[in-house]
């Protein structure tokens, strides 16, 4: 019989739902939803069409003591919802520094869950940054309202290749200080 790994990461509660660590049973979840088009035209990596296995990586790498990103399930089984309704991460950068990035099935776009998340997980400082950035599409404005809505400042216009789209995608870039 194979075990998992237990990762020492931080459960982050609010109201609605728990922020968790990934485990191996959110990969069907997680196929289901990033192979929305919908989800993976809104993120910089989920490719469209998603390859099979690629959710099971994620997840072990998620799950890899030695990671660069945290990634946590917005987990709402304890509230009478669905074990996976998203996801959002801090991906360590140099200077103690992170960027955020998260998404959200579409049966729950404006319902208010993806503020929550950032709200939470930015109160949290997990990775005890000084720093969180974060950038969006230009094409997703709900993305944006939620960053602003958490206290990010925007600081100026860019753009990221999405590999669902096939192309640079112009973004927003915001940032947050913490104390």
């Amino acid at each position: 019989m194979k075990q998992d790994v237990i990762v020492a990461q931080e459960v982050l509660n609010t109201p609605r739902f728990v922020l968790r660590p990934l485990r191996v049973s959110d990969a069907g979840l997680l196929t289901l939803y990033a192979s929305d088009r919908r989800v993976a035209e809104q993120t910089t990596a989920i490719p469209h069409p998603l390859p099979p296995g690629t959710c099971e990586a994620f997840v072990a790498r998620a799950m890899a003591p030695e990671r660069q990103e945290h990634v946590w399930a917005m987990d709402a089984s304890g509230f009478g919802g669905s074990e996976l309704l998203g996801v959002i991460s801090l991906t360590q950068m140099d200077r103690n520094q992170s960027e955020i990035g998260y998404w959200v099935a579409p049966a729950m776009w404006n319902t208010g869950l993806a503020s929550q998340a950032v709200r939470t997980l930015v109160a949290a400082n997990p990775l005890s940054n000084a720093t969180i950035f974060a950038s969006v599409f230009q094409d997703n404005p709900a993305s944006a309202r939620v960053l602003t809505n958490a206290g990010f400042d925007y600081l100026g216009d860019a753009e990221a290749y999405s590999v669902a789209r096939g192309a640079k995608v112009a973004t927003w870039t915001y940032l947050k200080r913490l104390p």
